[in-house]
């Protein structure tokens, strides 16, 4: 099984950001845990991060075919990009949506997610350990229930 985590605008900057929601991990550590849990359910990660949303589309629709599953955190892009809604959407890979903040009790223009409606599931608010959690998650899915879609 394979699994790719795609990172939006400004992760590349966690660990020197906003700590008060972002935590002090960087993207280097958060991706050394992901491997780390990987490893323990025998499955295959690919990373990618990326500030600009024609890469994560398209990093999205070469996926097609390629992986199993996704485990998304759109950044900024959360709330403001159909394009990767519709890549999500397209592409029919399951697909769960993470933020590191609880996005909910933060600025109102926040609270509405683009790229939800996509994604079989969102987890917010769990720092860094959100992503172990979309991971675990995801693989259960896709273990128990590989004939589901994302829609």
């Amino acid at each position: 099984m394979k699994i790719l985590v795609i990172n939006g605008p400004n992760l590349q900057l966690l660990g020197r950001r906003k700590a008060e929601f972002y935590g002090t991990m960087t993207l280097p550590e958060i991706e050394s845990r992901l491997r780390a849990t990987a490893c323990e359910l025998g499955v295959e990660l690919d990373f990618m991060q990326s500030n600009h949303e024609g890469v994560l589309v398209d990093r999205i629709a070469a996926a097609i075919g390629n992986v199993d599953g996704i485990v998304i955190n759109p950044a900024a892009y959360t709330h403001t990009s159909i394009a990767i809604r519709d890549a999500l959407e397209a592409a029919r890979i399951p697909a769960i949506e993470v933020h590191l903040s609880n996005v909910a009790a933060r600025d109102d223009f926040r609270h509405v997610s683009m790229t939800a409606a996509s994604c079989v599931g969102q987890i917010t608010g769990l720092g860094a350990d959100g992503y172990e959690w979309a991971l675990r998650a995801l693989v259960r899915r896709l273990s128990t229930a590989p004939e589901q879609s994302n829609l």
